[in-house]
């Protein structure tokens, strides 16, 4: 029988994630909901936090706290014990786990139920961290009945390491929320005039996402006239460096801290600015696009091919690069009206919600038809 033959899969699903405040937390979020209504049983086991970030028990899903942190250390012990017990306690049919600390965690856990893993993020560690990350790696390809993977380059990396069978996953950004402010009060909140231009990066504060580059580069853009004024919204790790840097440059750059008004800022921006070493399909780039806000990106992992030519595409951790690709767009404002309307359109090609659980569908009832010996 044909896949378009076989019967929707119905079965029971856990997902499992890690530590998260942003895009994999929310394409679990988006995962659960379009499971439950395709009408299978949602188990989510994660941090606490991730549930009051998230919803998950609010939109239906059961959720049982695993505390996996973002980084490996000891208390693995306790969340791999803690999702062995939510396991036996329910029946799962598919275990998916998002992310390679919940990937190792689960496979260290032993599920009965065949296991699922999608690959969100590169490991970009050195020296004895990437000797350490690159077993754990290892110990998830080979565990994984099917792997996922967000970007082509992680499909290849798992493929490289021993996976049994490994794929394209379909990863949609959630449907932009409209704006609940105009244009002016965003800006008003950041004392932007109408003529000064506002640059928008939204991430989490981590070395991952170069925003030291960014900062070197506003530090230029004083010079302007008139000069842009840049904001940053996340969280993280970096925030304490990030803002001494800011002040030792007098770059006109604010960190924001976490936000949920993300289409709010984008209303209020005339850029949007992605300088990371490393993405798969970030949710700002997709929002961006969505938006209408002219994006520039470093072209890395899998952003080239999620953006196509509808953002200016530069270099990582290329400063020079920024400023130039910056400086030519708010020059020219014909361009930026060229790159506001091609945002849409590329957006318009890419896997919707609805996509995303289809694809995670079928990959269900392909490891549960494998199970059965149904091949």
């Amino acid at each position: 029988m044909s896949d378009a033959a076989q019967p929707a899969y119905r079965g029971s699903v856990a997902l499992v994630l890690g530590s998260s405040t942003g895009g994999v937390g929310q394409h679990v979020s988006s995962l659960a909901r379009g499971l439950l209504a395709a009408g299978c049983p949602v188990l989510v086991c994660g941090p606490a936090a991730t549930d009051e970030l998230f919803g998950f028990a609010a939109a239906g899903a059961e959720f049982v706290p695993v505390e996996i942190p973002a980084g490996p250390g000891a208390q693995d012990t306790g969340a791999i014990r803690a999702l062995r017990r939510a396991l036996a306690a329910r029946r799962a049919d598919v275990v998916h786990a998002h992310g390679l600390r919940a990937g190792f965690v689960a496979a260290l856990a032993r599920p009965a139920a065949p296991l699922v893993v999608t690959w969100h993020n590169a490991v970009l560690a050195r020296g004895l961290r990437a000797g350490a990350s690159a077993l754990v790696e290892r110990i998830v390809a080979r565990s994984a009945t099917l792997t996922l993977g967000a970007s082509e380059d992680l499909v290849a990396r798992a493929l490289s390491l021993g996976a049994r069978e490994a794929r394209l996953g379909a990863v949609a950004a959630p449907v932009l929320a409209a704006p609940r402010r105009t244009r002016a009060a965003v800006r008003a909140e950041f004392r932007v005039a109408p003529d000064v231009p506002l640059i928008l990066s939204v991430g989490r504060l981590h070395p991952q996402k170069r925003y030291d580059v960014l900062l070197e580069a506003a530090a230029r853009w004083r010079q302007l006239d008139p000069a842009p004024v840049t904001v940053v919204a996340g969280s993280g790790p970096s925030y304490m460096q990030l803002a001494q840097r800011a002040s030792e440059l007098r770059a006109k750059v604010y960190l924001l801290g976490h936000r949920t008004d993300v289409p709010d800022l984008l209303a209020g921006a005339d850029l949007a600015v992605i300088t990371s070493d490393w993405e798969a399909r970030q949710l700002f780039a997709q929002e961006a696009l969505h938006a209408g806000v002219p994006l520039i990106t470093t072209a890395v992992g899998g952003l080239p091919g999620l953006v196509g030519d509808a953002a200016v595409q530069i270099p990582p951790g290329d400063a020079d690069a920024l400023d130039h690709a910056v400086r030519e767009m708010l020059a020219d404002p014909d361009r930026r009206a060229d790159y506001a309307a091609r945002g849409p359109r590329r957006a318009a090609t890419w896997p919707t919600e609805e996509d995303t659980v289809a694809d995670v569908l079928a990959a269900y009832a392909s490891v549960a038809r494998a199970r059965a010996g149904q091949g």
